[in-house]
């Protein structure tokens, strides 16, 4: 990366990913990969590889999140390291196929890009996962589709927090962005999220091959969701859950809480209330494959971040 006058000048990106099932429930980047595998007319621009994968595809078969642990959590660098043998994990073997197919992670040699297709049970519309504040590609990337589709067309949560952030799949990248879509039940299809899935990736590829061709895109504001806070359900004296979401909150991903505000409701029908600092904002509310994971929603506080200015680098 070098710097000129108002941002940075980078790379072309010449090797771009679409992963769908690194959890193998999640059904749309599923469906879509497999069209894009046998056909992939769609997803290919004039110089650029694009290659559609299927990430975990053990449990793509057997429609399950995973097989013996959430891949999007395994390519930390103690996992990728691990002598092959065996009786590892179906995907810890997986993460370090991924790693030699797409990386090495942190080289020169990794993808560019990789976007991960995801699905959630949460009411969340069209989210991007961005783990990087300093990644301005990204960050360019992100406010081209929202501004060809409308600003309030999609979310952009930024986990960078220390204790929450996780090593994904799509980290292999030089660049990585996760896109999650819902409300959409666990091994289903729904045509809608399909749809708006589909033409963010359109968005996406095109700003890659403007990008590659030598457009400038100015210096940018965008609004993001910070990473706060995980929230777990209420659970009794034997750690099982005591109370649910409430329907005050159910499906209000992404509207502002505000303490004293009703979160949970007891079996035994208490209203239990919001009690942090300040004003944040609620996603991922009752997410399905969360329950293993002890969270009931994550807070996010509003924050504008600035974007420099890109452009491709000439030698």
């Amino acid at each position: 990366m070098t710097t000129y006058l108002n941002g940075v000048s980078l790379p072309p990106s010449k090797r771009v990913s679409i992963f769908g099932g690194t959890h193998g429930n999640e059904m749309t980047g599923v469906t879509l990969v497999r069209q894009w595998i046998k056909n992939g007319a769609e997803v290919q621009r004039a110089g650029v590889l694009v290659t559609p994968f299927i990430a975990n595809p053990k449990a793509v078969e057997r429609r399950v999140r995973y097989i013996d642990q959430d891949l999007n959590r395994a390519f930390t660098p103690e996992i990728l390291s691990l002598v092959e043998r065996k009786d590892l994990p179906c995907e810890v073997k997986q993460a370090q196929e991924i790693n030699r197919l797409f990386g090495p992670k942190g080289s020169k040699d990794a993808y560019d890009v990789i976007f991960d297709l995801h699905n959630t049970t949460s009411n969340m519309g069209c989210t991007f996962i961005l783990e990087n504040s300093g990644d301005d590609f990204i960050l360019q990337m992100v406010n081209y589709i929202k501004c060809t589709l409308g600003q309030s067309s999609c979310h952009v949560l930024l986990n960078e927090h220390p204790e929450l952030k996780y090593e994904t799949t799509r980290s292999v990248a030089k660049h990585a962005v996760g896109l999650e879509v819902g409300p959409q039940p666990q091994g289903v299809i729904r045509s809608d999220i399909l749809k708006s899935t589909r033409q963010i990736l359109k968005y996406a590829l095109d700003f890659i091959q403007l990008f590659n061709k030598g457009e400038e895109f100015a210096a940018c504001d965008l609004e993001v969701y910070v990473l706060d806070a995980s929230v777990d359900y209420p659970r009794d004296q034997h750690g099982d859950i005591s109370a649910m979401i409430h329907p005050h909150l159910q499906d209000r991903d992404w509207q502002p809480l505000c303490p004293g505000d009703a979160i949970f409701l007891t079996f035994d029908g208490k209203t239990i209330y919001y009690e942090g600092e300040g004003t944040v904002y609620p996603t991922f509310i009752n997410e399905a494959a969360y329950y293993e994971k002890h969270r009931a929603f994550v807070t996010t506080r509003k924050k504008v971040l600035p974007a420099k200015g890109v452009k491709i680098r000439t030698v």
